[in-house]
């Protein structure tokens, strides 16, 4: 919701652009993948598909980016993820990178942490940035790719599978039409109309507390440090957390009570006077405009499988996540790189089918392991009974004066899932002793000309420690030292070696291979079969 008197999108940041209904032809050929969807995640799977020779078509039913206060925080998994599509560069002029957060009970702080962070990271732990310039960043990637055609205005109002392809009737403002594809890839979002003509349905649990979110432009000197205010005077009884964004926008989340129903919470004039009382609590006595407001409530949902037959679900479609923890937008970047280099080594015969197997235990694996930690931080944020509140209370209470008891309101911010129990991944050497084991994503590190994320290569990467001279076909050979701090990360030793699959996750690791067995592991698990 805008303010009375600005119109639907016109943000006091950000310019919407207006995308046009495509032309198309009067018979469609086959495609190779469709994406239903073009927000964040619906784009990262058309690049990451482009980034090894597939094409796709990208469908939208709208003729914008979505508008709103919706994803703000990027993990640096995500920034890797976005580096290695070759697209991170106007992310890291724009965003805002924070290490820290505090939290405060009755105006007291109770707890400041900070993200794990070194200097031999090329990404800090997390960015600030609006979905809006997610999207309009993403887009500029997408828009110059050959191998991606996007139709904006283009709704898809059936699907019907047949053994080879999926056929999706699509409407647009010249008529509706048929697209044959071989596969989907369903990212369209919370109510997804794919997920419904599929006849699944999100299973899991609904929270009773609800939050208004609301984006306000302001010169506010405060660092870019996550706030969590408990018990605060401006909402007693309540919680509030504060996100400073690009272009002087500064996100308030604050918690409504039980006898204030949505209809009345997002009156503008009550929405004016709530955020009033937070900006006078934090200090600031200046002018302030109000951007966009809205109601959010937390669930953690899911799919029972993330594959339909030829139709995969990623992002919200597939999973919704609390925000406590940042934990959205990132998980659904994940699936979407996680599918798109499965999608492409198939379709390009570098992989059998039953590959794709592996992507429902790996991300929806991921998704469980999010659920276990934001139920933990939703329960803190918002309490579900008045036991769950007296404990929290009394909790933050204590940490007034003992400290360490302040950890109970640390969000536990989101690390990369380890996908150690996939087919897709090796079993471990239990002789490591230091580095990510199979499944965990790849560690970066500082080298004397660059970063390690920069030398790996579009499809399978080998690290190499010592001098093995080793050619793999299609396999990206990276010969690091047996000693120092690489090798000290990765518990290397002379002659060990690394491989990483394309979306940046463990394959396998030894203390001593030969390339013919490397060749045999990458068939395994590629045709997944022994």
């Amino acid at each position: 919701m805008r303010p009375a008197d600005r119109g639907e999108l016109e943000s006091l940041y950000f310019e919407y652009p207006h995308f046009e209904a495509p032309a198309r032809s009067a018979i469609e050929p086959v495609r190779p993948v469709a994406i239903v969807g073009a927000g964040p995640v619906g784009m990262v799977a058309a690049l990451t598909l482009a980034r090894h020779g597939i094409r796709s078509v990208l469908l939208d039913r709208k003729e914008t980016f979505n508008d709103g206060s919706r994803a703000i925080c990027i993990s640096r998994s995500s920034f890797h993820i976005l580096d290695h599509l070759g697209v991170v560069a106007p992310f890291l002029e724009k965003s805002l990178a924070w290490t820290t957060g505090r939290s405060f009970y009755r105006g007291e702080q109770v707890l400041e942490f900070s993200m794990p962070d070194h200097a031999r990271e090329k990404f800090r732990p997390m960015y600030n940035l609006q979905q809006q310039y997610i999207e309009a960043f993403l887009w500029q990637a997408v828009e110059r790719s050959a191998l991606i055609e996007t139709r904006w205005q283009s709704e898809v109002t059936g699907l019907t599978s047949e053994p080879s392809q999926v056929r999706l009737t699509v409407k647009d403002p010249g008529g509706s039409y048929e697209l044959p594809c071989e596969w989907v890839i369903a990212a369209d979002g919370a109510r997804s109309p794919v997920r419904s003509m599929c006849g699944l349905r999100l299973r899991g649990e609904n929270y009773e507390g609800r939050y208004v979110i609301a984006d306000v432009q302001m010169r506010h000197d405060y660092p870019t440090i996550r706030r969590a205010l408990f018990d605060p005077a401006s909402r007693p009884g309540g919680t509030v957390l504060i996100h400073r964004q690009p272009d002087n926008i500064w996100r308030i989340d604050y918690q409504l009570h039980d006898d204030e129903s949505n209809e009345d919470a997002t009156r503008e004039e009550n929405v004016r006077a709530c955020v009033a009382s937070v900006l006078s609590e934090i200090g600031h006595s200046g002018e302030w405009a109000l951007e966009w407001w809205s109601v959010y409530s937390a669930n953690t949902l899911l799919l029972d499988d993330y594959r339909h037959g030829r139709v995969f679900f990623a992002g919200d479609s597939a999973h919704i996540v609390p925000i406590f923890g940042v934990r959205g937008l990132n998980n659904g970047i994940a699936d979407a790189h996680n599918i798109g280099w499965k999608l492409a080594a198939v379709l390009q015969n570098e992989a059998g089918v039953a590959l794709l197997d592996s992507y429902t235990p790996e991300r929806r694996g991921a998704t469980l392991d999010v659920f276990e930690n934001a139920t933990k931080s939703t329960r803190f944020m918002t309490p579900q009974t008045r036991g769950w509140r007296i404990m929290r209370d009394a909790a933050l209470s204590l940490a007034l004066t003992r400290r360490h008891v302040g950890g109970l309101a640390n969000p536990r911010q989101m690390t990369p899932y380890t996908y150690a129990d996939s087919p897709a991944t090796a079993d471990d050497d239990p002789t490591f002793k230091a580095g990510p084991r199979p499944g965990a994503m790849f560690q970066d590190a500082d080298l004397e000309d660059g970063h390690l994320s920069g030398r790996l290569g579009k499809w399978f990467t080998l690290l190499a420690f010592g001098d093995m001279l080793w050619r793999i076909p299609g396999v990206t050979v990276v010969r690091l030292p047996p000693d120092g701090p690489v090798a000290e990360i990765y518990g290397a030793a002379d002659g060990s070696a690394y491989l990483i699959r394309p979306d940046l996750h463990v394959a396998a690791r030894w203390h001593s291979v030969s390339p013919e067995s490397v060749e045999q592991y990458m068939k395994t698990l590629l045709w997944q079969r022994g």
